[in-house]
């Protein structure tokens, strides 16, 4: 595959300064051991996230200075809701703060207590509002999605024979409504294909059921479909999303991903009922309906940036520069999920530290040692996201993940070779990690602020010596 350069000029830098072995030693210890409680001045690389951490192009930083501050009735509303309708299709916004604020409304409005959720894998946040509101969790993604290994080129389709037999064991009824993400974070940023997504609606609307997605990173979704979906490959990007999203009753969006902004998000739906019970609710968490919790001129940054963000060229290099670092990870002898994904590289950290116990936390520790290695941060995927059940135990998902996520026309593909270097001079020492274990830990969204410490070096077994007995003089007679 010949080298993409990055479709755009840089105008302005941000200096970032690499720091010592013993500085970083100070600062994991500082923060628990978390990646999530490093200051971002202890950072090299910063690879946490691909939430609010996009570069603004030139034509989102002229809109800033556009943005209409009026509390109600903002023009600014205006440009996003027309942005919406042009590039999704959808007839009604209601924008919130981020893609957070957005799950919460929608959990609240289509939840009713004892429902139950049906999802293509959970996202922690997203089935924390939906326990939060009453409803049950239901996994029915395929089960290649499980497997790191396994090369079925969309790991995100819903499998509807999992999708069917909740409808029969539980009733349509029951059933709330089931979320589609595209992509699937969780699986390692794996695609559904259109003909998932049609057959999904098929069974939908056989049975009365809301489809909604969680439609986060829409315009890396499309292009995989636009790579590897037949009858697709000659199609722009922001047809295949658009069509893509016509099979939706409505998505939840955090604009800090697929909208290239550092803050927002928002409901669009085509029901008039759920925006009117959307601006009741917005009112009481958010702000004005048209405002959300954000500022004019965030509003008017997301509506550029959505329409930017399903540039092909755009997508193209994006989802090169994140091919790119996994591939060198993988020609190491690294283990990560493939195929690749669209907005990072999920190292298998089961696999990478097998002589860790899952109870020992190896996603965890694995990001804990790839900060010390270089600075690089990254987030663990795991046990720890997974957080506990019910009953109070630790779930333990087959995927075990550490997550190399890549910022949105941030960094060079010489930053991807500094973080390839570092992983694979960890994966070289990696028999000699120990584990880590929890010293403090939240009731919800764990990962966020846990802290945790090394778990004790085991005890060496005393070597057993020959044992030599002394020579004595003997006594003159």
């Amino acid at each position: 595959m010949p080298a993409i350069a990055e479709p755009y000029r840089i105008k302005m830098v941000e200096p970032i300064r690499m720091t010592s072995r013993d500085e970083r030693e100070t600062a994991i210890r500082a923060a628990g051991y978390n990646t999530f409680l490093l200051r971002s001045d202890d950072v090299y690389i910063d690879l946490l996230t691909d939430s609010g951490t996009s570069a603004m192009s030139d034509r989102q930083w002229s809109a800033l200075m556009l943005g209409d501050e009026a509390y109600a009735g903002a023009r600014s509303f205006d440009h996003l809701v027309e942005s919406v309708q042009e590039s999704y299709g959808f007839p009604y916004v209601c924008p919130t703060h981020q893609g957070r604020g957005a799950e919460h409304l929608i959990s609240k409005i289509l939840i009713a207590p004892g429902q139950h959720v049906p999802g293509n894998m959970y996202f922690t946040t997203t089935r924390v509002h939906q326990e939060l509101a009453g409803g049950t969790f239901h996994d029915v993604i395929i089960d290649e999605a499980h497997d790191p290994g396994s090369q079925h080129p969309f790991k995100g389709n819903v499998d509807l024979d999992k999708f069917q037999a909740l409808i029969d064991q539980v009733g349509a009824d029951n059933i709330a409504y089931i979320n589609v993400a595209v992509t699937v974070n969780m699986a390692g940023g794996q695609p559904v294909s259109m003909a998932n997504i049609r057959a999904v609606r098929e069974i939908c609307d056989r049975h009365g059921i809301i489809m909604w997605s969680d439609a986060t990173r829409l315009a890396e979704n499309a292009w995989f479909i636009k790579e590897r979906e037949d009858g697709y490959a000659h199609r722009r990007v922001a047809e295949i999303a658009k069509e893509m999203l016509s099979h939706f009753d409505g998505i939840t969006m955090s604009g800090k991903k697929d909208c290239l902004v550092n803050i927002g998000g928002f409901l669009a739906m085509r029901d008039k009922r759920v925006l009117t019970k959307a601006r009741e609710l917005v009112v009481v968490y958010e702000g004005m309906p048209t405002y959300g919790g954000l500022a004019g001129r965030d509003l008017d940054a997301m509506a550029v940036g959505l329409r930017e963000a399903l540039d092909d060229d755009y997508l193209t290099h994006r989802i090169g520069q994140v091919r790119y670092l996994g591939e060198r990870l993988r020609e190491a002898g690294v283990p990560i999920v493939e195929p690749i994904g669209g907005h990072a590289v999920f190292i298998d950290a089961a696999a990478f530290l097998d002589h860790l116990s899952q109870d020992e936390l190896p996603a965890q520790t694995l990001a804990a040692e790839i900060f010390l290695d270089s600075g690089v941060r990254t987030m663990e995927r795991g046990i720890v996201s997974a957080g506990r059940d019910t009953a109070g135990n630790n779930r333990h998902p087959k995927l075990e993940l550490v997550r190399l996520t890549i910022p949105r026309r941030v960094y060079t593909n010489s930053h991807m070779d500094v973080v390839a270097e570092s992983v694979i001079r960890v994966f070289e020492r990696r028999k000699d990690i120990r584990g880590l274990q929890f010293v403090y830990e939240p009731p919800t969204l764990r990962f966020f602020t846990s802290r945790f410490e090394p778990l004790p070096a085991p005890i060496e077994e005393t070597a057993t010596k020959e044992v030599v007995e002394p020579e004595f003089a003997t006594a003159a007679p």
